[in-house]
C-alpha cells in the first residue's frame, strides 16, 4: 500500500475565521472543501512543503516559525494511505488568492461541518474547533 505524505494548514485570520479551498474540477475529490496544502516532495520537511504550497496556491508567504503543529490525519483510502500533518498559522504576508482555479472561503470554526470535506479531514474538525 502506497503512503502519500501531505501537509495542510489551518489559516486563521484576525477575525478567527479559517480558510477553506474547494478542490477544482479534474482533480480527485473535486468539489470537496479542504485545508490548503499539498504533497511533501522528496527532501522537504512538512513546513517547507507548506511554505511552497501556500506561495504556489494562494500567493502568500509564511515562515516555519509561524507554523504550529496542531494534529494529524492518518486515513486509508481505496488505493493509498494518507498521512497528513496539520499545522495552524495566524501570520502570513499577502492576501490569499486563488492561483489554481480553486474557490476559497473564510469560515467560522462552528460552520466547518457545513462544507463537504474529504474523509481524512472530517475527524480533524473537533480538534480545530477546540483550538481556534
Amino acid at each position: 500500500m502506497k503512503v502519500v505524505l501531505v501537509a495542510a494548514v489551518v489559516l486563521i485570520d484576525v477575525d478567527g475565521r479559517i480558510l477553506l479551498a474547494q478542490r477544482p474540477e479534474g482533480k480527485s475529490m473535486a468539489g470537496l472543501w479542504e485545508f490548503p496544502g499539498g504533497k511533501i516532495e522528496p527532501g522537504e520537511s512538512p513546513e517547507q512543503a507548506l511554505i511552497r504550497e501556500l506561495q504556489e496556491e494562494l500567493g502568500i508567504d509564511t515562515w516555519a516559525s509561524c507554523l504550529a503543529p496542531l494534529t494529524f490525519a492518518s486515513h486509508q483510502y481505496e488505493d493509498f494511505h494518507l498521512l497528513m500533518p496539520l499545522f495552524a498559522c495566524r501570520k502570513w504576508k499577502g492576501t490569499p488568492q486563488s492561483r489554481e482555479g480553486q474557490s476559497l472561503r473564510w469560515v467560522r470554526s462552528d460552520n466547518l461541518r457545513d462544507y463537504k470535506m474529504p474523509p481524512a479531514d472530517i475527524p480533524l474538525i473537533p480538534m480545530i474547533r477546540q483550538w481556534v
